[in-house]
């Protein structure tokens, strides 16, 4: 019996762990099987996972996601900057050339992780239609 038998005979009786559906979801993957991607591209969601086929149109990560990054990001490299200037004192064209580079791309990483994190969340805590009933947001 293949995943997708399973899950379309558990319907809505299924068990939808939360910190499971978000570590999915980090990794980028879809928060029911785990095996499908939820991105078709950098930050667009699938419609469908192409494994399950649960439908994930319905989620609403919009802006949580950058929020959640810049919060992230902010405590690091503020943290880390404060360590490393009070311990060794570096010229401030080093500082620059270090930090504003590992911003950006600490940040590019974490985008896609925390939104695919937030809409496995909403999965899980079945939040904006992925219930099965109709989204009333809508």
């Amino acid at each position: 019996m293949t995943n997708t038998e399973i899950y379309s005979q558990a319907g809505d009786a299924e068990n939808r762990d939360v910190l499971r559906s978000m570590l999915r979801g980090f990794q980028c993957r879809c928060p029911r099987c785990g095996e499908g991607a939820i991105f078709k591209s950098y930050l667009e969601v699938n419609d469908h996972c192409p494994v399950c086929k649960l439908a994930l149109f319905h989620q609403r990560a919009d802006d949580a996601a950058p929020y959640f990054v810049i919060f992230i990001v902010g405590h690091i490299i503020i943290g880390s900057m404060l360590f490393v200037d009070s311990t060794w004192h570096p010229a401030v064209w080093l500082q620059t050339l270090f930090w504003i580079p590992l911003t950006i791309i600490l940040s590019l990483l974490l985008l896609p992780r925390i939104k695919g994190a937030i809409i496995g969340l909403q999965w899980a805590n079945r939040m904006h239609g992925f219930d099965g009933g109709t989204d009333s947001a809508s």
